[in-house]
């Protein structure tokens, strides 16, 4: 009698395909079961060949395909069988409400069940009564009422689609959980929308102290995604490069470390506790701090802070910034940044966190006037000598707003379409910008 047969908990396939994610997310959406490679419909068994290629899809299929991550629910195992080896990969129900395949989101075509021996796809109407209890009690910006209306998210959907993802309309609230049992947008709608109230602070001071600010730039009041980018943007633009040409391949050093940063930007945004008050970036002449209020998060130690243990405050705010890609994982900026600068970075209070990132001695002794005053919200940005003045200019009015066309470029330029069309374009090349979203709707990047 042949022992292995497929039933609701049992799936059966010859060899790895790309329909295994459909397989794994059903069973992570009903009771669990096992998926075994290597073996016919008719429980003949076959063998596994290329083990360890299988295996790495098989963990390539859960890291990126799957949302929410079931690393926790999904484990493989090799077994061996009349000297052919096959590949059992146990699934456990899912300890979420609701999981889908990535690139089509919280939809029908992307939220699949276990019922007999198929995969069927989710109805609406049950993808949204599971969202009911998804991430309930675990995150109080879901709770928090908005307190602007009304609300729109273009900006997020243009942005999710530029990363592959499908939206669903119907469902697309419901997917992110933007609105409150009572059917009333919640804060975590409110700092995602395209247009509120939250603002998001970048302040420049004259010295090392607060004794005298020097500019003082909100970019809030739109989406925390546009407004995560822009000043991210702002970053880049203020980070002053020096380059030793003595040597070969040249050396560049920079007046801090921008992966450090931009770590150091998210963590503020989504460990915020968002009803206390907005979190800041502060720029001295010697540093930058990043200021998150609330504290570490609660039941967490500072040793596991420091170890990267992820625990986010606000976490559907830290799964949309991982299914965008502004994180690649979590548990990772921490430990980066306290290998670069030391745990001294960090400076820890019950109520709030700074981060603080020490400008480069030697690249601050290399301009003994900081930058040039290019006309931008706060000054001071040095760029590549590489860009020619009209490529210089359309980078810093897109830090000021990435939204800009082509027309409202060449109004507030003063030069030809033609000049600006071409710096452009050069820009693109040269990899300082990119284009998200079509030319109606869409926004610039700036990549360094």
């Amino acid at each position: 009698m042949n022992q292995y047969i497929e039933s609701e908990t049992v799936e059966l396939k010859a060899k790895y395909t790309d329909s295994f994610v459909r397989e794994l997310v059903s069973f992570l959406n009903a009771e669990g079961g096992i998926i075994y490679i290597g073996i016919q419909n008719d429980g003949t068994v076959i063998g596994v060949e290329n083990i360890d290629s299988v295996l790495k899809n098989i963990s390539d299929c859960i890291t990126d395909q799957v949302e929410p991550s079931p690393r926790g629910e999904v484990a493989s195992e090799i077994i061996h069988e009349n000297n052919l080896s096959i590949i059992a990969v146990t699934v456990k129900k899912g300890i979420k409400p609701l999981y889908c395949i990535k690139k089509y989101g919280f939809s029908s075509k992307g939220c699949l069940v276990r019922i007999g021996t198929t995969c069927k796809e989710m109805s609406p109407e049950e993808i949204q009564f599971r969202y009911k209890s998804q991430f309930v009690h675990e995150d109080y910006m879901l709770m928090a009422p908005s307190t602007y209306a009304p609300l729109s998210f273009t900006m997020m959907k243009i942005l999710l689609t530029s990363r592959g993802f499908h939206i669903n309309e119907n469902a697309f609230e419901a997917s992110f959980n933007l609105k409150r049992h009572d059917g009333t947008y919640n804060l975590l709608a409110e700092i995602l929308a395209d247009i509120n109230m939250v603002p998001l602070i970048f302040v420049k001071f004259a010295g090392v102290n607060k004794a005298s600010i020097s500019h003082r730039s909100d970019y809030g009041g739109q989406s925390l995604l546009l407004g995560y980018q822009r000043m991210k943007d702002r970053l880049i633009a203020e980070n002053i490069c020096k380059t030793d040409t003595t040597v070969r391949p040249r050396i560049d050093e920079y007046l801090y470390d921008m992966d450090c940063a931009n770590e150091a930007l998210v963590n503020m945004l989504v460990h915020n506790d968002w009803t206390i008050t907005e979190p800041q970036v502060s720029f001295y002449s010697d540093r930058i701090v990043f200021t998150s209020h609330g504290g570490i998060p609660r039941g967490m130690t500072e040793e596991e802070f420091y170890s990267g243990v992820s625990r986010p405050r606000n976490s559907v705010l830290m799964r949309i910034f991982l299914n965008l890609g502004i994180v690649e994982h979590t548990g990772h900026g921490i430990p980066m940044i306290v290998e670069k600068y030391g745990k001294e970075a960090f400076d820890i209070h019950q109520t709030y966190i700074d981060v603080t990132l020490p400008f480069s001695q030697s690249v601050l002794a290399s301009v003994p006037q900081r930058g040039t005053d290019h006309g931008t919200d706060g000054g001071d940005i040095r760029l590549q000598e590489d860009l020619s003045d009209t490529e210089k200019r359309v980078i810093l009015e897109l830090i000021k707003n990435p939204e800009n066309t082509y027309n409202q470029l060449t109004s507030e330029m003063g030069v030809s379409r033609r000049s600006v069309s071409r710096a452009v374009a050069s820009l693109v090349e040269k990899k300082y910008i990119e284009r998200v979203g079509n030319n109606k709707l869409g926004f610039w990047k700036i990549i360094r």
